[in-house]
């Protein structure tokens, strides 16, 4: 199985050409640390308030608060204020259209980690089709809804209008 994928349209030639601007490395200044990746992990499952995020995913206070924050500027989770009576305001942690997006990235992570990290390709949890029970998994499909593996995908330049002068 050949898992890489075809460089094309100008790409052919690696060492003309520098990924400076790739979306993997955006992305991992986003959520590429294990902390950020766990947290998100916990809102994925429901978590919204500070101390539940510290001790499930087992962080420091600053740590737990450095990430919160980074992922609310990032815009992954939204603050809300909320107030258990006779206690000061505090905030919980929900998440955006933006964090539940990246829903796809933690499901693949998990199904990796599963099939190659977890004792007998069995996970603590099954992550499960509400409707119908399936488990659910991450695929790399065009748009047209073609399965594919990583060989299958050519990369090329964006296409960009001609700009008159």
């Amino acid at each position: 199985m050949d898992g890489t994928v075809t460089l094309a349209g100008g790409l052919e030639d690696r060492s003309r050409w520098v990924a400076d601007a790739c979306p993997i490395g955006k992305a991992l200044d986003v959520i590429g640390t294990r902390s950020a990746l766990l947290l998100m992990r916990e809102a994925y499952y429901g978590t919204t308030r500070f101390e539940d995020f510290r001790s499930r995913v087992g962080l420091s206070e600053a740590v737990t608060a450095a990430r919160l924050r980074e992922l609310t500027e990032y815009g992954l989770l939204e603050r809300h204020p909320y107030r258990e009576p006779g206690q000061r305001t505090r905030y919980e942690y929900r998440l955006t259209q933006k964090g539940d997006d990246l829903a796809p990235v933690a499901v693949g992570l998990f199904n990796w980690g599963t099939k190659y990290e977890s004792p007998g390709g069995v996970p603590p949890i099954n992550l499960t089709h509400c409707d119908c029970g399936s488990p659910i998994r991450a695929e790399v499909r065009c748009e047209k809804g073609h399965l594919l593996s990583m060989g299958d995908v050519e990369a090329t330049p964006p296409h960009r209008p001609n700009r008159r002068r």
